[in-house]
């Protein structure tokens, strides 16, 4: 019987998924990422603890389809224009970032004892932030949006071109390397770069003639449509490998050639699930591979280079955003995104291995230094806010005394306003539009400049702050103004300590406003804790409209002009 489960790869696989499902539910109490979660899986199932996971060509085979997968999404979600839109700032910051950490990363590296090569791999391997993690963390904080967020994710772009580029050319050293003992090296690494030119020809033509209307068709059926995507990845990847320069390639430049279409959104969204299962593998190998006696070894060059990618590359995208002219407060926000190392950073060691470069003792280095990283980020991420209070008195350094980046629209701030509205979704331009039309006067403010943007086209004051900050509230006129009216999304079921419109109401109350507040609310739970923190009206939106259009029926009177709608993305009522 025992012979019969030790040989099954399907009792094997089971044990695996629920030895995960079991670790993953500990990691979410814990509010960890489930990478760091599969890893210990990984550990935990090898050889050296429980010693479960033996089917290593089967877990290796779904593990590099998981990172072909994953490539792919990265491919189909590359994203220049955002970098564009934002300004140099995201190039800055990001090409800024890199450059610190490779440089200081390198020589750290080389203080600890490795060789040189290993301290290049190493500290190229540091300047990856996991954009998974990131985007994750700030969509759950409802931030994605925010200034900071968004100058965040300029940033992650940046960093994928960077991650496409050192894969490009490990793959060319890679195949330099494994022809240099022929005499045809040269001619080698010339047939692979004009099969990588031939292969990006054909990409440029398909995406040319061939993706939109071939995705079109098969989006009649969106079950053809996924698996057309897998197939997709999978073939390009094998071609990609088959030529010589790797699946990952292979399996970006797929994602690449349908990025155009406008069914990306749509592809990525159905195939998140698959690549999360597949890439559990991937961590999974990777923790099984891993010798624990190894691993206690790089403990304290672990904890060192742990300690410059948490604290140095915060600081240097501080340091970078404050010379631009940003607050410190968006700068701290935004470099606290950078405090951790990714998935990419241990494929791009991984691949270091396959070649030679590398051993696995620096493969287990860097693995250690993403689960601490990784780890401790996520706190830090989550309690972004309470650690600026806590360091908000030792930042002024990193701020100019007149930060110009964020002055856009201040120059209204002096004008008395009747009303001040936090929140320009379709709900709070609604308001904003009702009230214009009464003739107040009304400045708005929020914290997307997509939604600054759009409400200023429309003719409103507005500028873009947060309204959790205590210090961008102390430079609003709320002193002149009659009215407070905070009409932003509610995410939970009541208020909690970090909830912004709790936030608002104490900090306005401590600034000494005397004028009356109305806050939205969309759960009855939440009103009466509202109004017992000291608010003098609770909207809610569909009471309020029921009401309103109970009225209208029963007086026959006319509807008011619909306002225009927030722009995309801008939803600030719950489905």
């Amino acid at each position: 019987m025992i012979t019969a489960l030790e040989g099954n790869i399907f009792y094997e696989i089971a044990a695996l998924l629920v030895l995960a499902a079991g670790v993953g539910f500990v990691g979410l109490l814990l509010r960890q990422p489930l990478i760091v979660s599969f890893i210990a899986v990984g550990m935990l199932a090898g050889p050296s603890v429980l010693d479960i996971a033996r089917s290593d060509q089967q877990i290796d085979l779904l593990a590099e389809l998981g990172i072909a997968i994953l490539l792919f999404l990265v491919g189909l979600k590359l994203d220049f224009n955002l970098v564009r839109t934002l300004g140099p700032v995201s190039l800055v910051t990001g090409l800024g970032q890199v450059a610190f950490t490779t440089v200081f990363g390198f020589l750290i590296a080389l203080a600890l004892g490795l060789d040189p090569l290993t301290a290049t791999y190493v500290a190229i391997a540091l300047t990856f932030s996991s954009t998974i993690i990131i985007v994750k963390l700030l969509s759950d904080k409802r931030e994605i949006d925010s200034l900071h967020g968004q100058i965040a994710l300029g940033f992650l772009i940046v960093q994928d071109i960077v991650v496409v580029v050192a894969m490009i050319a490990l793959s060319a050293i890679g195949v330099g390397g494994a022809a240099a003992e022929g005499e045809n090296a040269l001619t080698e690494v010339l047939q692979v770069l004009g099969y990588g030119v031939a292969m990006l020809a054909f990409v440029v033509i398909f995406i040319r003639f061939i993706a939109n209307p071939l995705v079109t068709r098969l989006s009649q059926a969106p079950e053809l449509l996924v698996s057309f995507a897998i197939g997709w990845a999978a073939l390009l990847a094998a071609i990609g490998h088959y030529l010589g320069f790797g699946k990952e390639l292979g399996g970006l430049l797929a994602g690449v050639s349908l990025a155009s279409t406008p069914f990306r959104e749509a592809i990525a969204a159905r195939l998140a699930s698959l690549r999360d299962f597949l890439l559990l593998f991937f961590f999974i190998a990777l923790g099984a591979s891993l010798d624990l006696s190894v691993l206690g070894a790089n403990v304290w060059s672990a904890i060192v280079l742990a300690l410059f990618v948490l604290i140095g590359n915060p600081l240097i995208v501080l340091a970078i955003m404050g010379a631009m002219g940003y607050r410190k407060r968006t700068g701290f926000l935004a470099g606290l995104t950078v405090a951790q190392i990714s998935e990419f950073s241990l494929i791009f060691m991984a691949m270091g291995v396959t070649i030679g470069h590398v051993a696995d003792e620096a493969l287990g280095l860097v693995t250690l230094v993403g689960l601490v990283t990784i780890a401790a980020s996520t706190y830090m991420i989550t309690y972004s806010h309470q650690l600026y209070t806590v360091f908000e008195p030792v930042l002024g350094i990193f701020e100019r005394r007149h930060p110009k980046a964020e002055d856009d629209g201040r120059s209204d701030i002096g004008k008395p306003y009747e009303v001040i509205l936090f929140g320009l979704g379709r709900y709070g331009l609604g308001i904003a539009s009702a009230l214009r039309d009464s003739g107040k006067r009304i400045l708005g403010v929020d914290f997307s400049p997509e939604a600054v943007r759009h409400a200023r086209a429309q003719g409103y004051d507005v500028i873009f702050g947060d309204a959790t900050d205590p210090e961008f509230l102390a430079h609003l006129p709320i002193s002149r103004a009659d009215w407070l009216v905070m009409a932003v999304p509610e995410h939970s079921t009541g208020l909690t300590h970090n909830d912004p419109r709790l936030t608002l109401l104490k900090s306005v109350r401590d600034l000494g406003f005397d004028g009356k507040i109305a806050v939205a609310a969309f759960r009855d739970i939440t009103v009466d804790q509202l109004k017992a923190q000291q608010a003098d009206l609770v909207l809610m939106p569909y009471r309020d409209a029921a009401f309103a259009a109970a009225r209208m029926i029963a007086d026959e009177t006319p509807a008011p002009e619909p306002v225009l709608a927030a722009p995309e993305g801008q939803k600030d009522l719950p489905a």
